[in-house]
């Protein structure tokens, strides 16, 4: 049988799905917690310096400087204040350059050695990773010894990682290898998680499987053709800011005034109404993709411009950290957004390869962003400038992409430049409706069939 109908045999979403989805949620919750590790972890308090002149070595800042606050930090244990801060951005930008090259490594093996070995088996919700953030700020209100703090962040991962190893591999990864026989093995186990009797699946060998030398290709692909080449360009851009801005906004919650740990927990939180509006704006033909995209960032960026003239006690409705939230919100949902469009603007035979590209240079973003809201030694408002003038000038160039909805979705390269897309062929049409059906699904929490 072919594939989908093994799967629709096995159970589309059964219990044993269920399962191995509620694991990969709450691996979210603990990825969010190390992402926001540094915002409390390096927090620094109000702080007076009992003397006139500036002290110039971490020595005579000791001696000193005087915290208000009972909470500690790195910051407040090794004094990394002043000319000493940088070191804390540091830390942050280091752990999201460790993301770089994590994506340039294991990436490409999840395609060779398989999903579970590099523990790629699915895509997680973006919406636990904000509700990990609020988790983490909660801990954080709690637990004012940053090593315990730390210790407690850091220590789910000994228990994820012991229980990845009951994770099956990817059905359709085996299956797009040639190894049918494995893939059975794992929608037989499903298939008993999801209370079936013993089925009989034998799968039928699919002549379009993976080819060793396809991901070596597809790079090339993307600079040799010139409509993959802009393109490319401009998502690489796109998905640079959406991060920049995200993150940006994110470590920017340990700069605002009022409580550090409801800052923090409301800077996680206000992500939660963008999944609903990207579900509801996506799928309208007066908005599709390319127009939610665009709308959104440059709603972040104009939020961030207008927080710069707003002074701190300007009232409730009309405060900088509202802009703020609000600026986080709207980046939030375009980043969202962004996966799936940029999936649907890829031929299928570049999908992958254009796909590591993008995330490379979101990477790219997480580690420049903790040094953003250090700026504000220059002046206040530029932290807020460079996030407002980077979501605005993604926003426009958003508008040069081709819109996906409702198109669709090429497979090779000529289909992207020939006048009509040869795509009725081997009823591939059905593809933009499926990857809308998996978006869905990512967005609500739930797990496509797939990811197994």
């Amino acid at each position: 049988m072919e594939l989908d109908e093994a799967f629709g045999s096995v159970g589309e979403f059964g219990p044993s799905q269920k399962r191995l989805t509620a694991f990969l949620v709450l691996l979210q919750v603990y990825v969010a917690c190390q992402s926001m590790l540094i915002v409390l972890v390096g927090a620094v308090p109000e702080y007076h310096i009992d003397q006139g002149e500036i002290p110039t070595s971490t020595e005579e800042l000791a001696r000193h400087v005087r915290f208000a606050d009972k909470f500690t930090s790195i910051a407040t244990e090794w004094y990394l204040i002043r000319h000493e801060a940088y070191k804390v951005n540091l830390a942050s930008s280091l752990y999201f350059s460790g993301l770089l090259i994590g994506n340039i490594i294991f990436g490409p093996l999840s395609d060779k050695l398989g999903r579970k070995p590099v523990y790629m088996s699915g895509s997680l919700t973006n919406l636990t990773f904000a509700v990990g953030i609020a988790v983490y700020a909660l801990l954080g209100y709690y637990i004012r010894e940053w090593r315990f703090l730390a210790f407690v962040s850091n220590s789910p991962g000994v228990f994820f990682f012991l229980l990845s190893f009951m994770l099956p591999e990817s059905p359709r990864w085996l299956y797009s290898q040639g190894n049918t026989a494995e893939a059975e093995d794992v929608l037989q186990y499903l298939a008993c998680g999801n209370g079936k009797e013993r089925l009989t699946i034998k799968l039928k060998l699919c002549a379009g499987t993976m080819k060793k030398n396809d991901s070596a290709s597809g790079v090339l692909n993307l600079v040799k053709h010139p409509v993959l080449r802009w393109r490319t360009i401009i998502l690489m851009y796109i998905w640079y800011v959406c991060s920049l801005v995200y993150y940006g906004l994110t470590f920017n919650a340990g700069e605002l005034g009022g409580n550090l740990y409801l800052n923090v927990a409301l800077y996680g939180l206000i992500e939660v109404p963008a999944f609903p509006l990207c579900m509801f704006f996506i799928e309208k033909s007066w908005s599709g993709r390319r127009k939610t995209t665009t709308f959104f960032l440059i709603f972040a960026g104009f939020t961030c411009i207008f927080t710069m003239f707003l002074p701190e006690n300007s009232g409730l409705f009309f405060s900088p950290t509202l802009l703020a939230l609000c600026g986080k919100l709207t980046v939030s949902a375009a980043f969202n957004i962004v996966y799936i469009y940029t999936s649907e603007l890829y031929p299928t035979v570049v999908r992958n390869a254009g796909l590591g590209v993008c995330s490379m240079t979101c990477r790219v973003g997480g580690v420049l962003a903790p040094f953003v809201p250090s700026m504000k030694s220059l002046h206040p408002s530029v932290p807020f400038m460079v996030f407002g003038i980077s979501g605005v000038s993604a926003g426009f160039l958003t508008l040069l992409l081709p819109e996906t909805l409702n198109k669709p979705i090429a497979e090779s390269i000529e289909d992207l430049q020939s006048p009509v897309c040869q795509m009725l062929k081997n009823k591939k049409v059905n593809q933009l409706e499926e990857n809308t059906y998996n978006f869905k699904k990512h967005l609500s929490g739930e797990k496509s069939s797939i990811f197994w």
